[in-house]
């Protein structure tokens, strides 16, 4: 249904132009598509519920009616025109479905009270109690239930749209998901191929925020189960636990790269991962890194990994602020760092080469040995070093860090293992990705060449190659010819296309 080579750009259309409409988001549909973008992905784009809105405006999350458009976004002409427009420019639209909650006044409740949830009064309620501007769906109330919001889907789809993000997806049982999608892709048993090639993406959470519901005796559902019962991608919120304490906690990268094998091996067959750096939920990710080494180390390892790569508005020009999801608060697009866009649309197009050439991914990760003169029969040793991560060597009054350098590696054939590289696989036809997220901004710069000269402190302390390297860095657009044991050029990244 999707290769991961394809990209998805998030939109909050209310935040996304001053505007805030569909015609307005018209014109950027080129620049999308020119950075390498394949499928648009609209927030949700219904009324919003009046009773306990949160904010001024409310969240979209809080719907009213899922058959009609927000007026403050557009009509429903000006919804078909930028329809037509997406595809016109080669692109795909996905629309967010929100079938665990709607808001408290929402048309299903007024018609349907018995449908959702109830509190000890007996009114509407609610899972999560924080969530006070919504209430839930029982799903064990009555089959029209499923068939109404079954319905739905079928009218968005015939409107033009190409797939939906499902919100909450976990909180909603599989079996719902499965029925849907086999009604509105119009799967056919008899040939066992849908006849609609719609695209399911579903917002799965936390496995600490599902171990919580079902602790509390709600039904909850895992990414496998999600992926067996309809969907093509799932969130990687499993896998963000670990990021989460990689950069907050400073836990080792391994945790979460080795956390990439359980998905490959545990999940069904096909089963893609969304990779993400922020989206309306999270952070902006050049406000949790900073405009600066990290954020272009980041940038091309998230893009490189496993999986589709998505973007949320804005994201290309390295913006900090995050809107609300509550308020007008409009992103400022001649604001952002264009030189960081340059670097984010090469990052991009590189890293979508990269999947399509070389559908195998690993993975190795080392720091520096310990300070010493550096010989030949050291570097032949180095591969059998353990793993060190960034520590500080402090001697008088000279303070030198071991960085540790990330290597993602792109190849046509699998590895033996996901996380061996070793200089066999060094070959044409594959792809390096190098990357030193915690890179200083100090120290000497490499000439790729070994020195004669005894390596004075301050070079001891810098990452060397592990291998031989040649070939052309698509992310600055330069040869690379290191040799093994030099030290790395001081950059965040490099995206090397590998030559023989």
């Amino acid at each position: 249904m999707i290769h991961e080579s394809s990209s998805i750009y998030q939109i909050f259309l209310r935040n996304f132009t001053k505007e805030g409409t569909f015609c307005a988001a018209i014109p950027e549909l080129k620049r999308i598509a020119d950075m390498g973008f394949e499928w648009i992905y609209l927030t949700p784009i219904h009324p919003i519920g009046e009773k306990a809105r949160k904010g001024t405006l409310g969240s979209p999350y809080a719907i009213k009616d899922y058959r009609k458009i927000n007026p403050e976004l557009g009509d429903e002409d000006d919804f078909a025109a930028f329809v037509q427009e997406v595809h016109a420019h080669g692109l795909k639209l996905m629309i967010d479905v929100v079938f665990n909650h709607t808001s408290p006044d929402s048309v299903l409740v007024h018609e349907h009270p018995d449908w959702f949830l109830r509190a000890a009064d007996g009114l509407p309620w609610r899972k999560c109690e924080n969530w006070s501007d919504v209430v839930d769906f029982d799903y064990r109330s009555s089959p029209h239930l499923w068939l109404e919001l079954i319905d739905t889907l079928t009218i968005w789809r015939d409107r033009g749209v190409d797939g939906f993000r499902c919100d909450v997806a976990s909180l909603v049982p599989s079996e719902f998901w499965r029925q849907a999608r086999q009604r509105v892709n119009q799967y056919d048993p008899g040939i066992k191929e849908e006849r609609a090639q719609l695209l399911w993406l579903a917002e799965s959470v936390h496995p600490a925020f599902l171990r919580k519901m079902r602790l509390l005796g709600y039904n909850s559902w895992s990414e496998p189960e999600l992926h067996v019962a309809a969907f093509d991608l799932t969130y990687d919120y499993d896998g963000w636990e670990r990021l989460e304490k990689i950069w907050e906690q400073g836990m080792p990268f391994e945790r979460y790269l080795e956390y990439l094998y359980v998905q490959e091996t545990l999940y069904p067959k096909g089963a893609k991962k969304l990779r993400f750096l922020e989206n309306h939920d999270q952070e902006r990710a050049a406000h949790r890194f900073g405009n600066g080494a990290k954020l272009r180390a980041m940038t091309p390892f998230y893009q490189f990994l496993p999986g589709v790569a998505m973007s949320y508005m804005g994201q290309e020009l390295a913006l900090e602020h995050m809107p609300s999801l509550f308020e007008k608060d409009p992103i400022d697009l001649e604001r952002g760092d264009k030189e960081f866009e340059r670097y984010f649309i090469a990052s991009l197009r590189a890293t979508k080469e990269a999947k399509k050439e070389a559908p195998f991914f690993s993975w190795l990760i080392k720091g520096d040995a310990a300070l010493q003169d550096i010989t030949d029969q050291d570097m032949a040793s180095r591969d059998k070093a353990p793993r060190t991560r960034t520590v500080q060597n402090r001697t008088s009054n000279n303070c030198a860090v071991r960085e540790e350098v990330i290597y993602c590696l792109r190849s046509v054939e699998p590895a033996i293992s996901p996380y061996l590289i070793d200089r066999s696989m060094i070959i044409k036809g594959n792809y390096l990705l190098v990357i030193q997220p915690e890179l200083g901004t100090s120290g000497p710069k490499s000439s790729g060449v070994k020195s004669q000269r005894r390596i004075s402190f301050a070079e001891e302390s810098m990452p060397r190659a592990l291998f031989d390297i040649e070939g052309t860095d698509l992310l600055s657009g330069k040869e690379v010819r290191i040799a093994e044991g030099d030290i790395l050029p001081r950059i965040p990244a490099s995206l090397i296309r590998l030559k023989d």
